[in-house]
Order: structure tokens, then sequence, then C-alpha cells
């Protein structure tokens, strides 16, 4: 089969590479679609290697497509079921073997690059806001690097909870795309130097980084909470430490990559339950910026890389 890998000069070349065969517990999936992440350039940077398990040159963290082999000790799947997966790498090839703990369903009538772009986006933004953040209807809830994957999904996830949403994105073309994920007016979105003006806020959702991501503490509501999701823009960051106790605040680095299987594993039972029947209802959707056919992946990674997204990248094997 056809992959993309990292080669030891830290690029992206399309190379072959063996099939992979169903094991003990999990499936092999056909690779429809598979979304890009900024993980990927991160791991072809030598910053973010995938966990042990997981295919160390083969970038990709999330596929869609349907399922060809069944190991042993899989009951609830067949061949031919339409599933999507957030998986610790390797989803950039024509296919994948992805324990069967890990896979959604793909909800009928939804795009393989819609499927694509789903798992990682809003398990991530499910998971910070709803299971460790607690957001909750009336609370203000801002959003750093709102127009892109875990940005969009991050805004909607706020907005079905209830929440009141402040969207920080700095290219104001955009602006009307974003405010559309929540049509009721939930959702405003401003530039970053406008969003003091909109505070003080119950969660901040950092999805950028930078030297002065951590100023943000100023922003917040007494007991408040900053969930550091993404670091794009640089991984230091001071923090005035007084602004942090006076407001009794909550600070939480978070990532899923890391975690242990069975952390994965309750993630995505949790997201198969509460967050794919929105998506099934049309309560939330995935937006795709792009999509490229698999011999254009050198498009694709430049397209993630460069400015002006708004949601998904996506590469089509």
């Amino acid at each position: 089969m056809r992959a993309v890998v990292i080669d030891s000069r830290g690029t992206f070349q399309l190379e072959q590479r063996p099939e992979p065969v169903a094991g003990p517990g999990t499936v092999v999936v056909r690779v429809r679609a598979a979304g890009l992440n900024a993980a990927d350039l991160q791991q072809a940077r030598g910053d973010y290697p995938a966990p042990p398990g997981w295919p160390a040159e083969v970038p990709g963290l999330e596929v869609a497509g349907e399922v060809e082999q069944i190991g042993s000790g899989v009951a609830e799947f067949a061949p031919g079921d339409r599933v999507m997966a957030l998986v610790g790498g390797g989803g950039h090839a024509e296919r994948i073997a992805v324990p069967a703990d890990l896979l959604l369903p793909v909800p009928e009538g939804l795009s393989w690059q819609e499927a694509a772009g789903f798992p990682e986006a809003f398990s991530t933004a499910w998971d910070a806001l709803v299971a460790q953040a607690g957001v909750r209807a009336g609370d203000r809830v801002l959003v750093t690097g709102a127009a892109g994957g875990v940005g969009t999904a991050a805004v909607q996830v706020a907005a079905v909870s209830g929440a009141h949403t402040v969207a920080s994105v700095r290219r104001p073309e955009l602006h009307d795309r974003v405010r559309a994920l929540a049509p009721d007016g939930r959702v405003d979105v401003v530039t970053p130097d406008q969003e003091a003006a909109h505070a003080p806020y119950d969660v901040i959702v950092e999805l950028v980084g930078g030297e002065e991501c951590l100023q943000r503490v100023a922003l917040l509501r007494s007991r408040g909470t900053i969930l550091v999701v993404g670091v794009q823009a640089g991984t230091t960051a001071p923090l005035r430490m007084f602004d942090l106790m006076l407001a009794r605040a909550h600070l939480i680095g978070t990532t899923i990559r890391g975690r242990a299987p069975a952390e994965k594993a309750l993630l995505a039972a949790s997201v198969r339950t509460s967050v794919v029947p929105l998506l099934a209802r049309g309560m939330v959707r995935v937006p795709v910026d792009t999509a490229f056919p698999f011999e254009e992946f050198a498009d694709a990674y430049a397209r993630l890389a460069g400015p002006g997204k708004f949601g998904k990248v996506v590469l089509l094997p």
C-alpha cells in the first residue's frame, strides 16, 4: 500500500509500505479520507513523536473508511461498515489497523471528507470543554484560533452545551463563517485585540500558544479555567503568578495522543454516545477547508501550515 512517510530530513514522501493485518481486537480500515493536524507537522519536526505501538514515520491522527478485515474478539463491526477513528499515527496511508474500541460509526449521509475531519477535532474539543472544564449553560467561553479544525469544533461544543462563545479569529474575512457555526446568536466573533472587551470568561480554550497566551489569565472570571490545547505559535510563555492566584484560576494542559490505550477507549466511548448523535442530527458539523488527492500530499501539508484556513484539511487516498 502507499503511505506518506517522514524521512530522515523531516520531509514528507510517498512510499510503499506493507499491508496491515488485523490482530486480536483490531480491524483493518481501508482509508477513504484522512484529516491533517498540526501534530503531523510537529511530528515531522521531531517535537511530537508517535506513542508506542503506532508507526513512528507515518503521520495521520484521524481516518474515515470502510472495515476490510476483522481480528479475533471483534464482534461489533463487520466488513463494509463505515467507520472513523482518532488514532495514534499511521492514518495517512491507504489502510490502517485500528483497535476496535477506538472506532466510531459514520452517520448516514456524511461525506468521507467530513468524517475524516471529525474524530480528532471533536474528541479534543469535547474532552477539553466538557470532561475537563465542565462547561455548562450560561458559561462564557473564549476560543482562540477559532477558525481551525479544533477551533470550529470547540465553538460548536460550547454552543450546544448552552455556553456563550467568543471566537477569536485573526482574519476578518473568516468571521461570518465562524459566526454561522452557531446561528442562534451564541457566538461573537472578534479579532485578538478585541478579546478583553468581551471579558470576563469562565473558560478560555487556548489553541494558538505563543509568548503572550497566558496573559489571558487576566481575562478570567474568579475560579475560571484556561485549557492549553494548541501551541503552534510557540511552546513557551511567561505567567504572572499573582494573576493566577488572585483569580483562583485553573490552568490545564491537555493532549490526547500520549494517553494510555484505556483512556483513549474511554474517550472514544464518550464521543460515540454523546457527540456522534449530535453530528447525525446536524447539531454540529465539520467544515472542510480543502481536500487533496493522495498524490498531492505536499500541497495538503503546505495548506495545513499556511494561514487563512476555515476548518479541516483532508487527504483522499
